[in-house]
């Protein structure tokens, strides 16, 4: 009877599985992300607050244009969710070198505050100073190869006192 016992659990514990693993994909057009891509799957964590705007630009083609103003091919605002993961889905054009940033408007203002945060894929360290004279991460640092529905995770940084870093390591 043990052994019956143990296989249902076990049937029961695999059919759940890929259920927990499908979590909400955020932005207008999820189903990219559920198919063979291309596309870029952002995972944010590490928000400081769940209240305001999140968004999210691709860049491509010359590295040295990265997070230029207006060089960037795909912006994506969504609400941030109350709870839950933060996964968006970033569809491009095809397969190749790629890097995102992710910009938290903590009270939907449209206006870059003080207690904004931000961040890029690679997750580079960042100083105050960078932040302030708005000096850009190499590009070797943020690029991501896509190939298919690729998974970016973004730790995101906020000022604190005089630094500017995440609000509590997460796991990367």
């Amino acid at each position: 009877m043990s052994k019956l016992v143990a296989g249902l659990a076990g049937l029961v514990i695999a059919t759940a599985m890929p259920v927990a693993a499908l979590a909400a994909v955020l932005g207008p057009e999820p189903s990219a992300c559920q198919g063979d891509g291309p596309a870029m799957l952002v995972h944010v964590e590490g928000l400081k607050q769940r209240t305001g705007t999140l968004r999210v630009q691709s860049y491509g083609g010359n590295p040295n244009r990265y997070f230029d103003k207006g060089s960037y091919l795909r912006r994506i605002e969504i609400a941030v969710p109350a709870s839950g993961p933060v996964d968006i889905c970033v569809p491009v054009a095809a397969a190749g070198t790629y890097a995102v940033s992710v910009r938290h408007d903590v009270d939907s203002s449209g206006k870059a505050g003080m207690s904004d945060g931000g961040g890029m894929s690679g997750n580079p360290r960042l100083s105050l100073f960078d932040v302030m004279f708005k000096r850009k991460p190499k590009p070797q640092e943020v690029q991501v190869t896509v190939r298919g529905v690729t998974r970016v995770p973004v730790v995101m940084n906020y000022v604190n006192g005089g630094s500017f870093g995440p609000i509590a390591m997460a796991a990367r």
